[in-house]
């Protein structure tokens, strides 16, 4: 349910909302799973950004629709919008012109750490602002799932859009309902802190889209059933091993495991570059790991000793690393200063 805020016609609205790690349960939020039998998805927001500004648009412009991203758009009506996500959250919220939207990011897209389902989140966080409006982070979350999922029919799970809604680290259960359930996790500082020495985050150059890759998962997923359990598993086993003392160890392994799953879900989750890196890390000191996301590049997620941690930057010179941190808060209105 939408509470009303004071919010002025001329007022610049910018939110900030947090990308994603996955740890492990990946695939288990796509409703051909879950619909089966429930999901579940261990993961954690990070410090890295989608930062969204709306605003009503001059009336000094000759269009009344402008939008600035990793394209510009000068439109005259919210039909003629080939941004999928715009056009669709601007009729779900029946936001009329004029109006100006603009959006940058930490990370570029198609890079595995949920950026489009961050994307949509922020958007319709700030739509709803500018209607003078303030939702749930439970809301805002399924808002933005049915727009991906029901609206643009893109083959995704739920499981992004309440990692950016809500933030921090949480244990999400997907019920064949489709309803959610969110355990988010009261993890000591101590043991926060322990979780994030223990990763490195490498970007691997390679920008995809997940499309093709999530298209055959989901196809494959009756077939695939045991294989999605044992990442379901994977996922309470991580969440156990975070709850009950943290071992690095162990943690590391079980990424392994899941990993080594994820690779048979569809054909190309992964690549002789991204085995080839992969093992150089783990032949360097890592534990275990993953990409990110759907698979085919973008980020690799190693869980490494700290004593190993620079050997490993050597192994993979030629690879970026991306520093991440624990991002406690999901969604949020930057501008006006409302929180």
């Amino acid at each position: 349910m939408a509470e009303r805020t004071h919010i002025g016609t001329d007022d610049l609205i910018v939110t900030r909302t947090p990308l994603r790690i996955s740890f492990a349960g990946g695939g288990t939020d796509l409703a051909a799973f879950y619909e089966m039998e429930q999901g579940a998805v261990l993961s954690t927001a990070i410090r890295k950004y989608i930062y969204v500004t709306v605003k009503r648009h001059g009336a000094l412009y000759g269009e009344p629709i402008r939008l600035n991203y990793s394209e510009a758009e000068l439109t005259q009506d919210i039909a003629s919008i080939k941004n999928d996500i715009i056009r669709e959250c601007l009729r779900f919220l029946k936001v009329d012109p004029p109006i100006y939207v603009s959006t940058v990011a930490d990370v570029p897209e198609f890079s595995g750490l949920g950026s489009s389902s961050s994307f949509a989140v922020g958007l319709l966080n700030a739509l709803h602002v500018l209607k003078g409006e303030r939702i749930s982070a439970s809301q805002l979350a399924e808002e933005a799932s049915h727009i991906e999922i029901d609206v643009l029919r893109r083959p995704i799970g739920k499981q992004d859009h309440y990692a950016a809604a809500f933030g921090g680290l949480n244990f999400f259960c997907f019920n064949p309902d489709g309803s959610v359930a969110i355990e988010v996790q009261r993890i000591p500082e101590g043991v926060l802190s322990a979780l994030f020495g223990h990763l490195l985050l490498f970007w691997t150059g390679i920008r995809r889209d997940a499309s093709s890759i999530l298209h055959e998962q989901k196809a494959n997923t009756p077939g695939m059933r045991d294989e999605l359990v044992s990442i379901r598993r994977h996922a309470h086993e991580l969440h156990s091993i975070l709850c009950n003392g943290f071992d690095p160890l162990k943690f590391g392994r079980v990424l392994d495991e899941t990993w080594t799953l994820k690779r048979r879900l569809a054909s190309k989750v992964t690549n002789g570059r991204i085995d080839s890196w992969y093992t150089q890390a783990k032949e360097a000191g890592a534990v275990g790991g993953k990409i990110c996301g759907a698979g085919g590049g973008g980020f690799l997620l190693l869980v490494t000793p700290p004593d190993r941690r620079q050997s490993i930057r050597s192994a993979l010179g030629d690879m970026t690393e991306l520093k991440i941190g624990y991002e406690a808060h999901g969604s949020r209105l930057l501008m006006p200063f409302a929180q």
